[in-house]
């Protein structure tokens, strides 16, 4: 793995604590594409949401926030912090 694919892997999403908690908070960056409008990964957005329902969790809360620019060529980022909670 290059210094590229550890940048990306350190700045797209958080794991937490991987413990079994009642309530687990996660964030992923989203990028915008390099040409063209929207985020270039959305799919990444749906495996985190969807490997947590597979664990027993609920996506509770979603908040987003606008991470700016990130210099040559970087795009703007989006920061969505996400609440899941575990279904009893």
């Amino acid at each position: 793995m290059g210094f590229i694919d550890d940048m990306k892997k350190e700045s797209s999403f958080s794991t937490a604590s991987g413990n079994s908690y009642h309530y687990v908070v996660l964030q992923v960056t989203l990028k915008e594409k390099l040409f063209g409008t929207g985020s270039g990964n959305l799919t990444e957005l749906e495996d985190v949401i969807n490997r947590q329902a597979a664990k027993g969790y609920r996506l509770h809360t979603i908040s987003t926030a606008n991470g700016g620019s990130k210099g040559l060529g970087g795009g703007d980022r989006i920061q969505a912090t996400m609440v899941f909670e575990k279904i009893e």
